[in-house]
């Protein structure tokens, strides 16, 4: 990816993006054309598609500026395209959220929250419902099982399982299971109800999304490890795009679906059918519990593999991690999952 206009379109095509119309990237210090907006495709780009189109009709008439929608079916063709820009900003997972920060020019300006009003979702671990397997086959790490993984750049997928549970059990994926497969939540779900496969990560978020549309699947499946609450969505957008355009989008975001009245009920229907009740308010310190998260997954790589120097790395960086989320929650009075 060395050409920004002609090997960046070609480059993350390779990577799984499909986009509805060629993004292009504005002059620098121009209000765009058009506002390329990225999404996160848990399901087929399809799928998400007809969900997030009318919504992002509402986003273009809010903001006065044209929105295309920009679908990836991997976190890195996500975070490859703002880097490059040729997004604007998009929905993202924490994790890739937390990349899209390091080396993408990303801000976090807001975050999802469920329906429900409570925040945070859990990653979880799913059998079939009629299978026999339990956590203690799953760790006893032999081979006779197939598992499905999430992408390297999933919070709930990949992240949260490794430092939760594999992890701590000294456990490498690639060598316990007989095969290991990696797809979006909605694939290994569907995968594990019809017998595809014997096990997979997953997230409550998903399977309550199932079961609200009457598909039968999460009926198929049955639960048997889930992590602690992690934290909800983040909305990213690049630092250096037009600070009108920045407050255009907040004001989008922030007031989507809130109030009373038949318009209000109408975009939080259009919200829910994505299992999303609204957004607030968030910058940088949203991505603490998946950095503590990744520095405890390197701690506990580094104790494994007896690795001293390392170790001690690994403790003081998870240390002041630990020390940063312990002062905002004394600052705000909430856990960090729900900032």
């Amino acid at each position: 990816m060395i050409d920004r206009r002609l090997l960046i379109a070609s480059g993350l095509a390779g990577l799984g993006l499909s986009a509805c119309g060629k993004p292009d990237a504005p002059a620098p210090g121009a209000e765009p054309n058009v506002i390329n907006f990225s999404i996160l495709a848990t399901e087929n780009s399809t799928s998400m598609e007809t969900f997030w189109k009318p919504i992002l009709a509402d986003m273009e008439k809010s903001i006065g500026i044209p929105v295309k929608p920009f679908f990836a079916s991997n976190y890195t063709a996500l975070i490859e395209a703002l880097r490059f820009k040729q997004v604007d900003a998009g929905w993202f997972s924490n994790l890739s959220g937390l990349e899209a920060v390091r080396r993408a020019n990303g801000e976090v300006f807001a975050r999802t929250f469920d329906p429900s009003n409570i925040d945070g979702y859990k990653s979880v671990i799913i059998v079939p419902a009629k299978s026999k397997t339990t956590l203690e086959d799953v760790l006893r790490c032999d081979k006779s099982l197939t598992f499905g993984i999430g992408d390297a750049k999933s919070t709930s997928g990949t992240l949260a399982p490794m430092t939760y549970l594999f992890a701590p059990n000294n456990i490498d994926p690639a060598k316990c299971f007989k095969q290991v497969k990696t797809a979006n939540h909605q694939a290994n779900l569907f995968s594990v109800a019809k017998g595809v496969l014997d096990v997979a990560t997953n997230n409550s978020t998903a399977i309550r999304l199932q079961e609200e549309r009457g598909t039968g699947v999460a009926e198929q499946v049955r639960v048997i490890w889930e992590s602690p609450k992690l934290p909800e969505d983040p909305i990213i957008w690049r630092s250096d795009l037009d600070p009108a355009v920045k407050e255009k989008l907040r004001q989008f975001f922030l007031t989507y679906a809130q109030g009373e009245g038949p318009e209000p009920e109408r975009q939080r229907k259009l919200l829910n059918a994505l299992s999303i009740g609204g957004f607030k308010p968030a910058d940088a310190t949203h991505l603490l519990p998946v950095q503590e998260m990744e520095a405890t997954e390197a701690l506990l790589e580094a104790r494994n593999k007896g690795d001293k120097v390392k170790t001690e790395q690994a403790q003081k960086a998870l240390d002041a991690i630990r020390a940063e989320r312990a002062a905002l929650e004394a600052r705000t009075g909430q856990p960090a999952a729900a900032q």
